[in-house]
């Protein structure tokens, strides 16, 4: 497993300037948050990774090798080794709970119906929701869809997950549950979690590293104890949640 790093990259919407030059790097199984107020381009940086946006500037690399001009056919493999969790869980509600986890294993593993019911089966237990394997997603709240998307998510063995905003909406409980998980999954399986994110919660739970854009370019780029010492005013304000400060400023 390797490094996955965006150098300079920029990325515009008509006038809309969203990034500007962004460069990090996210290390071999580390928890990376990366943060900001709304329309920091949070989501638009990591989607870049998987080819769902493409740079207008800049380049992407996954374990040194250069992706950034990826046929979609190329992009393939990326995605298998770099899944997914949006915001929205995005189950599908015709299906158990045990059928959306296997979707994705009968589609791109050579296996029996059985051997997926039992590899999904596993996932689900992983993330505690086993014992609902024939419900649908109808029966249970956003918390614990995500945790079935979470297993969805883990069925090819990723080497990365990105999640987007995997707490918000969801309740403390649930919220910390998501956490654990995500923790569990660099912690035990080695899995580099890259995190998008406004919780301070769970920035302050589980990161072990946070990148804060604002107004479309690196602010920040360091460990929990720096970013809760810092005394840059936009860092502050983001962590007090002052309505007044320099966040109010429109981009």
């Amino acid at each position: 497993m390797g490094t996955i790093e965006f150098k300079d990259i920029y990325k515009s919407f008509g006038s809309k300037h969203v990034l500007r030059g962004v460069t990090l790097s996210v290390k071999p199984g580390e928890v990376f948050f990366v943060i900001g107020q709304s329309g920091a381009g949070k989501s638009v940086l990591v989607k870049h990774l998987v080819g769902l946006l493409r740079p207008d500037a800049g380049r992407i690399y996954l374990d040194g090798a250069d992706i950034t001009d990826y046929t979609e056919k190329e992009y393939y493999p990326i995605r298998k080794r770099c899944a997914m969790v949006f915001q929205n869980s995005t189950l599908f509600d015709s299906m158990t709970l045990i059928e959306n986890v296997m979707l994705p294993i009968r589609k791109h593993l050579d296996v029996t119906k059985q051997e997926a019911r039992d590899q999904a089966m596993e996932l689900l237990k992983k993330v505690g929701m086993h014992n609902y394997a024939d419900r649908y997603p109808s029966d249970f709240g956003d918390g614990m869809r995500k945790k079935v998307a979470i297993a969805r998510a883990l069925s090819l063995s990723p080497e990365y997950v990105i999640f987007d905003e995997p707490t918000t909406g969801i309740d403390p409980i649930s919220a910390a549950m998501v956490d654990k998980l995500i923790r569990h999954l660099s912690d035990n399986l080695g899995v580099t979690s890259i995190v998008i994110s406004h919780d301070l919660r769970s920035i302050f739970g589980i990161a072990d590293r946070i990148a804060m854009l604002y107004k479309g370019e690196l602010l920040f780029d360091g460990s929990q104890n720096d970013f809760q010492n810092s005394t840059d005013p936009v860092v502050q304000q983001f962590i007090t949640g002052n309505p007044e400060g320099p966040m109010e400023e429109p981009n």
